[in-house]
């Protein structure tokens, strides 16, 4: 094995698609303290072995008038703990993933939720086989509990923002060869309890696909349809079974400081009877300036997400986002990608190798008058049927992250949303604030 053979890892939220293997040849060491827990050999072969892990983290968050000052706790501030050491064993072409959740919320107000607590439980635990056929192509089936990222985790994300992850119970099968991986699985999402091991998947809702990804040099090219079935789904239009599809495709890469990121989504099925039909387009064009003092990336987005044009007609409009990322745009996200358009310029400033600072402003507005706006897990947040105005408000941000090793993360970050004349329509509509601290020790 030469020297530019293997290269360790970037660290990933879900980590069980870190490879450590080439540490078992002691040339690619470079005797950095954690080299002895990434890679356990327990036998004189190597074909058995351990890769061991931990995230340590602590978040504030402080916030005045959250929900516009429509909240159970308005003015609330709380602090958010948790824990995630993993085990992962490989044995051969065999594999068994181990990664316990401790996770504790201190003065959330009213009560705790599932997003804030779940003590301590099993968040991922799977095991998985890997069959290698002619050539390159490889087959790995994997069955249990995962954390699930497919592309930008637009519509299946690991919620990794809040205290407790979103994780899935079920099946997976991949595809791999040359260029090409295909996904294909059917999984229910994981619902967190309060107490210690009392995590359950839904008996309401499952979701199923397949995903395939071609990646190039300069980025790549996603091909999806997803399934997905709620037996209490709740729009605007009311409540009642729901069976959807989304078909979609997303384009992303980076040539010559450039860096792309569209994608489109189609969504048909059945609610409560009625057709659904609903879409989204998402894009993100940007351009980093390198050779510039504080080398500054300039990044616009704009999404469109479609809603419903009237709870009254024989159709559901609303498109539904699945499972979306939990700080979707930003550290203060009081509004999910559901009957929306959104406009959000924002520039990264590299103050140092290990500082960078993010400004951010968006813009919101409804995409359909016949329909509310919701927050990120879709729940409705105010109905929008009987009012006319569009702009729901204008949120700013900044951010500041230092990384002064690789392990370990600071960040600080002031959010603001002022309301539109949509919020101001439909009740309460204060400066929403907040305050976010957080620190993360992870190898």
């Amino acid at each position: 094995m030469d020297d530019a053979s293997w290269r360790a890892p970037s660290l990933t939220n879900e980590r069980y698609d870190e490879d450590w293997s080439g540490l078992a040849d002691p040339a690619q060491r470079s005797g950095r303290w954690v080299e002895p827990f990434k890679y356990v050999s327990l036998d004189d072969a190597g074909r058995f072995y351990l890769t061991t892990g931990l995230e340590l983290r602590a978040r504030y968050e402080g916030y005045r008038n959250n929900g516009w000052g429509a909240a159970d706790a308005p003015d609330d501030g709380y602090v958010w703990t948790r824990a995630l050491p993993y085990v992962d064993l490989h044995a051969g072409a065999v594999r068994a993933f181990v990664q316990p959740i401790i996770a504790q919320a201190n003065g959330v107000q009213p009560s705790p939720g599932p997003v804030d607590r779940t003590g301590v439980d099993l968040l991922q635990g799977f095991a998985d086989v890997l069959f290698q056929l002619d050539g390159d192509a490889t087959v790995r089936l994997r069955a249990g509990r995962e954390l699930l990222r497919f592309g930008s985790e637009r519509l299946v994300g690991t919620r990794y923002g809040p205290n407790v992850p979103l994780a899935f119970d079920g099946v997976r099968a991949t595809v791999r060869h040359d260029a090409f991986a295909v996904d294909a699985f059917h999984v229910r999402p994981v619902e967190a309890g309060p107490h210690g091991f009392d995590d359950r998947h839904s008996s309401t809702r499952a979701l199923w696909g397949v995903y395939a990804t071609w990646a190039r040099a300069w980025g790549g090219i996603d091909g999806y349809y997803l399934g997905y079935r709620n037996d209490q789904a709740r729009f605007e239009q009311g409540v009642g079974h729901e069976r959807r599809g989304t078909l979609g495709s997303r384009v992303f890469g980076a040539a010559d400081g450039w860096h792309w990121n569209v994608e489109g989504m189609l969504q048909n099925g059945r609610f409560d009877g009625l057709p659904i039909r609903a879409w989204s387009l998402a894009t993100e064009l940007g351009r980093a300036f390198t050779s510039l003092p504080l080398a500054p990336d300039l990044t616009v987005r704009a999404d469109v997400v479609s809603g419903d044009h009237s709870p009254d007609d024989h159709h559901l409009g609303t498109f539904n986002a699945l499972f979306p990322k939990g700080q979707y745009f930003g550290e203060l996200s009081p509004i999910g990608p559901y009957n929306i358009i959104n406009l959000q310029p924002g520039v990264s400033f590299t103050l140092q190798p290990d500082l960078r600072l993010d400004l951010d402003s968006t813009l919101y507005w409804r995409q359909s008058r016949g329909d509310g706006i919701y927050d990120m897990p879709g729940h409705l947040l105010r109905r929008g049927n009987a009012h006319e105005a569009r702009f729901i408000g204008w949120e700013s941000e900044l951010v500041l992250e230092w990384q002064p090793m690789p392990e370990l993360s600071l960040s600080g970050s002031i959010s603001v949303f002022r309301p539109g004349a949509f919020i101001r329509q439909t009740g309460p509509a204060r400066t929403v604030r907040m305050v976010g601290l957080e620190t993360s020790f992870r190898f």
